[in-house]
């Protein structure tokens, strides 16, 4: 049994002594080599990334703040600095099939060297394909074969009409192409001379007209033959004329990449289509008006798409896509729109975050990841088969017909780090059977570390390295002090520091934008309180308005006086990551009942699963202690009063005994105080949460009554080493005028609320009179006895009455 003196003001904080540090300020203290307290997590990541494997990728959980990028960046940096840079990858015009690009791999830098020469290439390649077509043996060679070809047409002409003229038949050439007409004394016939001959001669002449169109239909059905003949003599000339060009042009390109199979391929197929369509330059109308542009056009098949440029890169890459969706990640294929219709070629293939990290790494943060559609699947799509298929989702899925490509696939050796909260790892471990397939290995952060000698000095380590990372003012040894004990406040812990350092840095920008304001030049104790003040003040407005709405008597609580049946239960509210804590009237009341214990907010869905839990472990203790062998003939209601909205968790359970133990004894309560705990079936004691803010609510609700030096809360004994207390509450207990009581069980926490013993029976199990425990199970034995009369009726119990008298 606990003395219930209040625990003393050194008890309430976990000060840090300025002179535990050696030196005097954080300016010449080096960077911490490692992260702090991140052994196991580290040695995980690591792990995970050596292992080789398929499967053992890594996911970091965590709380946000602790880190985790930062420390995720650096030990990938090591790994990405001993690895190798990986080979560029570009994609070519397939000439087989051009709606399946080719890929190309390169040794790093060797990627950009290509794309140069190529474009280097393609702006010499007009001007010497003009130069070669343009040369006087072309043209000589092209003229002599369109004369020979008009000669052997007009010579086939001409010998066709002298053999119809001597049989008297004119073969004449019009407009609307060849005719025949007779000749009559040397001269073509008119039509109206014709029509003016015999019908046996006009015969005759018919007869031989249609027998010499015969000739001359077999005559031009040869034309289109001699023609194809023509087109691949001048092919050939063209051939012969653009091959010394080509081939000077190729020489230096086939001589730097003599080494790469696949480039010597390509530049063969790109030498093969200019010598079989080089002809398509000479001579025609639209090859001697085409501009500069439309040539780029033409020749856009020979340029490189450089996918990823690893010319700059120094080791394996580290990619952080920011923006994870399915496009960022995997790529896409772009479209240009072209006489009203959209269209796209190999040069519109984009690359992804994935093409970027192969042969290195890849970090995503698993929650942006998991809100943009399509994109998780394609990530464990790539993963699982080891190689990025670029493939437009709305194509998958048959939403559109418009004509795409399909790029040959980049094999995959990568290695993906997600970063998350431990909720989603365990989500994704649960409810997608690939998730444990793929990702292996879990790199857990700590939140916070023991607040050892050792680590308080590499803590201020830690404060420095924050410091010099924002360009912020060094601290000095209280300011150190001041920025420990906000560590061990954040961790809700006096015997550990929080490892969150987006929460440290943010208080020590702020501290440092004080200290520039004082024109001081270091960051003192002083800098790091009105941070922390000033913080707490942006966020009080609802905090305010409830202490107020106490005050005025709009919400009802009592700082002062006794009760029956009545507590002040401590509660906390977290908005926008803000928390502060308040009192809240709970109320009790007893009667004849069926022994069960009514939760008024769970009835009426307010209370939570938790909340409702706390509440049935007090019917399981009132039956326990008081109703071992008998029935428990109480009926009990329990509400949290002016609560309009959701409670959870079992913190209150314990003011919510102690209520109904007063209700039952009609013990009053003193409503000086604030009670928070949790209790359990045996009636002990456990921690809660917010014990820091629970308690500085109450005091600021009794600051604001005026203190008397009779008011505090009642903790549990195992949440004494949690407080982080302010300094005014601190000083308010230093000089009596505010206490706190840790108790370990329900009997302790009723002692100090009604100033009566709780009373332990004797070996005979009777309770000292006048107890707490006696009063209880007095009135439970009341109404045990009341609910038997009611049940033998009012007539027997009148006789049994009378019997007793005697």
């Amino acid at each position: 049994m606990a003395d219930f003196e209040p625990l003393p003001a050194d008890r309430l904080r976990v000060v840090c002594a300025p002179d535990v540090f050696e030196f005097d300020s954080t300016a010449g203290l080096p960077d911490l080599p490692g992260g702090l307290g991140q052994a196991r997590a580290e040695d995980a990541l690591r792990f995970g990334l050596a292992m080789r494997q398929p499967g053992y990728h890594v996911f970091v959980l965590g709380e946000s703040g602790t880190g985790r990028h930062v420390a995720v960046q650096r030990v990938l940096r090591e790994f990405a600095d001993q690895g190798e840079v990986p080979r560029d990858l570009c994609y070519l015009h397939n000439f087989d099939d051009p709606l399946r690009p080719r890929l190309l791999n390169l040794p790093a830098g060797r990627g950009a060297m290509l794309r140069a020469d190529m474009q280097a290439f393609i702006r010499e390649l007009r001007p010497a394909i003009d130069a070669a077509l343009d040369s006087d043996t072309y043209s000589s060679r092209s003229e002599s074969l369109q004369e020979a070809h008009k000669s052997r047409e007009e010579a086939a002409l001409r010998e066709l009409g002298q053999a119809c003229a001597a049989e008297g038949i004119s073969l004449l050439r019009t407009p609307e192409g060849f005719v025949f007409a007779p000749i009559r004394d040397g001269e073509t016939m008119s039509p109206e001379g014709f029509e003016a001959l015999q019908q046996p001669e006009r015969d005759a002449i018919e007869a031989k007209v249609g027998a010499w169109s015969e000739r001359l239909t077999d005559l031009l059905e040869q034309f289109p033959g001699w023609r194809k003949e023509l087109h691949e003599a001048m092919k050939r000339a063209a051939r012969d004329a653009l091959a010394p060009a080509v081939s000077h042009l190729m020489r230096g390109l086939r001589e730097r990449y003599a080494d790469l199979e696949q480039v010597g391929s390509f530049l063969s197929a790109i030498s093969a289509e200019l010598l079989d369509s080089g002809d398509e330059w000479a001579g025609g109308e639209n090859e001697e008006d085409a501009s500069e542009d439309e040539a780029r056009t033409r020749f856009h098949r020979y340029q490189i798409n450089l996918l990823v440029d690893h010319s700059a890169t120094h080791g394996a890459p580290v990619v952080y896509e920011d923006n994870p969706n399915f496009v960022n990640l995997i790529g896409r294929i772009e479209h240009v729109a072209q006489m009203g219709t959209l269209v796209t070629h190999f040069n519109l293939i984009r690359a992804g975050a994935l093409h970027r990290a192969c042969g290195g790494y890849l970090i995503i943060d698993v929650e942006r990841l998991l809100g943009q559609p399509f994109a998780w699947d394609g990530l464990k799509r790539v993963l699982r088969g080891r190689e990025i298929r670029i493939e437009p989702p709305a194509e998958a899925q048959g939403w559109t017909s418009i004509v795409t490509l399909e790029p040959e696939p980049v094999p995959c050796d990568i290695k993906v780090v997600l970063i998350g909260d431990r909720e989603l790892f365990f989500l994704l471990t649960e409810h997608d059977p690939d998730f444990p397939e793929l990702f292996k290995v879990g790199a857990d952060f700590d939140d916070d570390l023991p607040r050892t000698a050792e680590n308080v000095v590499r803590y201020a380590h830690l404060l420095a390295t924050l410091a010099r990372s924002a360009d912020l003012l060094p601290l000095d040894r209280s300011g150190i002090a001041g920025m420990v004990e906000h560590g061990a406040r954040i961790a809700e812990d006096g015997g550990r520091l929080t490892l969150q350092t987006r929460l440290l840095a943010d208080v020590m920008r702020e501290a440092d934008y004080h200290a520039r304001n004082a024109k001081l030049t270091i960051i003192g104790r002083a800098q790091v309180d009105l941070a922390v003040a000033s913080r707490a003040r942006r966020y009080a407005r609802y905090s305010e308005r409830v202490l107020e709405a106490m005050v005025e008597g709009t919400t009802l609580i009592s700082t002062s006086g006794e009760r029956c049946g009545q507590i002040n239960g401590l509660v906390i509210v977290d908005l926008a990551g803000e928390r502060f804590g308040h009192p809240v009237r709970i109320t009790a009341t007893a009667r004849l009942g069926e022994g069960d214990v009514i939760d008024i907010e769970r009835e009426i869905e307010l209370g939570g699963a938790l909340h409702s839990k706390g509440v049935l472990i007090l019917s399981a203790f009132l039956a326990s202690r008081y109703a071992r062998h008998q029935p428990l003939s109480l009926s009990a209601s329990l509400v949290f009063e002016q609560s309009y909205v959701p409670v959870e968790g079992d913190s209150a359970s314990l003011a919510e005994l102690c209520a109904l133990l007063s209700a039952l004894a009609q013990l009053p309560i003193r409503q000086s105080f604030g009670v928070t705990g949790s209790v359990n079936q045996l009636g002990e004691v456990q921690v809660i949460g917010g014990v820091n803010e629970k308690v500085e609510g109450f005091f600021d609700l009794c600051a604001i009554c005026g203190l008397t030096g009779e008011q505090g809360v009642v903790i549990p004994s195992a949440s004494v080493r949690h407080l982080m207390l302010r300094n005014d509450v601190v000083e308010a207990a230093r000089n009596g005028q505010f206490h706190i009581y840790s108790v370990a069980t329900v009997d302790e926490a009723m002692t100090v609320l009604t100033g009566l013993a709780a009373g332990t029976p004797d070996a005979k199990g009777v309770l000292p009179k006048e107890s707490i425990n006696q009063r209880v199970a007095s009135a439970l034995a009341t109404m045990t006895a009341a609910k038997h009369a009611f049940a033998e009726g009012p007539g027997r119990t009148h006789r049994h009455r009378r019997r007793s008298d005697h």
